[in-house]
Parts: structure tokens; C-alpha cells; sequence
């Protein structure tokens, strides 16, 4: 079986996985061409830039100092196989699991669903401007599958969105909001959009990537939505 392909680590975070001191893993590789992508040299599929075994070598070390490991991506759940067995392996050495996923590819999101017990799903925005950000016409009908099955298991899920002014208007955050809320999401994210790659013919202000986290009532009723909502404005 082929080895799995690690781009980047995080030796410890405490908002990567709530309520958990953990590791992070960068896996190599995704199916999306966002924007606003802050891994972008994650998205080619290739060689990881460290060693898997020297990893988890590592991880056991961290054995009762961290409580959870994560993986992200790139797209965490398009190496498959390989992914789930390391998965399955760190799962053994006694750490919760947690994935940041684009919701992807739903069926692998059900063949880890006995090792992973919580995943961070983004939720890019509504369906008519999901291809322009993504560059893939299926992905929302995916991410939309993939938050129905996980909130079906019962286990943690938060559903983030990136509020990218190009691709989101206020009027679509509320509406992504609802979506999820319908579904039975409790825990929604919103998170600033930072201008790592802006062409100039397309730019964006202080003012427009502020607009969310300034509008009182817009907060007012996505919060009357979920049982908790993280506002990361950083």
C-alpha cells in the first residue's frame, strides 16, 4: 500500500480540534482549486514532505501530553487508503480523531466514520457560485451529502464557512446558515477571509472582508440558528 504523503505539521493547537490539545497533519493533495486557499501547495498531488513513519514515531512520544490528532489537507480524505490506515493507527495508539474535510468524497467519509469522532466540514457557499470557487460542478452536491450522513452518526461536526466577499454576500451567509441549521448542524464557524491570492482585477477591501462581523443583526439571527457559533475574525 502506498505511503501516506504528509506536506505539514502542527505539533500543537488548542482550536484545530475543540475542546482537544492536538497535533495537526497536512496530507499532500486536493481535488479543489479555492481562490482563497491558504495550502495551495497542498493541491497537486506528489510527494509529502515528511517521512510518515518518522511521524508517527513522533506521535507516540506525544502519547499522553496531546488527545487528539488531526488531519487536513489539502483534502485529507483523497489519499483513501492510505489515509485510513494511518488513521486506524493513530486511532490505536489511544488519540481522538479529528478531519478538516471539503466534504468531498462522502463515501470514504463513511468508511472512517468508526475512527474519526469529529470533523470540521466547509461549507464554501451556496450552490450557484460553489464551481466558480471550487472549479468542480458536483462539489456542493458532495459536501451536502457528506454533512447529512455525519450529522446521521451523531458524532461532533462544525460547518465552516470561509466569508470570501467575491464568492459570499451577506444575504448568502444567512442562507448557507439556514441550509445548515435544516440539516440539524449545532456548532457553525465563520471565518474571515484573508487575501492570500487576489488577481487585480478582482480585489477585495478591509471593509468588504469586515462586513460580516460588523452587521449586528445578520450575527443576531445566525446565531439564533445553532446551539454555538464561532466568529473567527483573525
Amino acid at each position: 500500500m502506498k505511503q501516506l504523503q504528509i506536506g505539514g505539521l502542527v505539533s500543537f493547537t488548542t482550536i484545530d480540534y475543540p475542546g482537544k490539545l492536538a497535533a495537526v497533519l497536512f496530507l499532500v493533495g486536493c481535488p479543489f482549486n479555492c481562490a482563497y486557499c491558504s495550502n495551495s501547495h497542498l493541491i497537486p498531488v506528489g510527494d509529502g514532505e515528511y517521512d510518515p513513519e518518522k511521524v508517527f514515531d513522533w506521535l507516540k512520544n506525544r502519547v499522553g501530553k496531546l488527545e487528539g490528532v488531526v488531519f487536513s489537507g489539502g483534502e485529507a480524505l483523497m489519499q483513501a487508503d492510505a489515509t485510513i490506515e494511518y488513521m486506524k493507527r493513530v486511532k490505536e495508539l489511544g488519540f481522538s480523531i479529528g478531519l478538516h474535510t471539503n466534504g468531498f468524497y462522502p463515501q470514504i467519509l463513511k468508511q472512517v466514520s468508526d475512527i474519526v469522532d469529529w470533523i470540521g466540514i466547509d461549507f464554501k457557499t451556496t450552490r450557484e457560485y460553489y464551481k466558480d470557487l471550487t472549479g468542480l460542478d458536483i462539489a456542493y452536491d458532495k459536501m451536502i451529502e457528506s454533512i447529512q450522513y455525519w450529522v446521521s452518526t451523531g458524532k461532533g461536526i462544525e460547518v465552516r464557512i470561509t466569508c470570501d466577499p467575491r464568492y459570499v454576500s451577506k444575504e448568502d451567509l444567512l442562507s448557507v446558515a439556514k441550509i445548515t441549521s435544516d440539516m440539524g448542524v449545532k456548532n457553525f464557524a465563520v471565518q474571515k477571509y484573508t487575501p492570500y491570492h487576489e488577481c487585480e482585477c478582482h480585489q477585495t477591501t478591509d471593509a468588504d472582508r469586515e462586513q460580516f462581523f460588523n452587521d449586528a443583526e445578520l450575527k443576531q439571527k445566525i446565531e439564533s440558528l445553532f446551539d454555538k457559533v464561532i466568529w473567527r475574525n483573525v
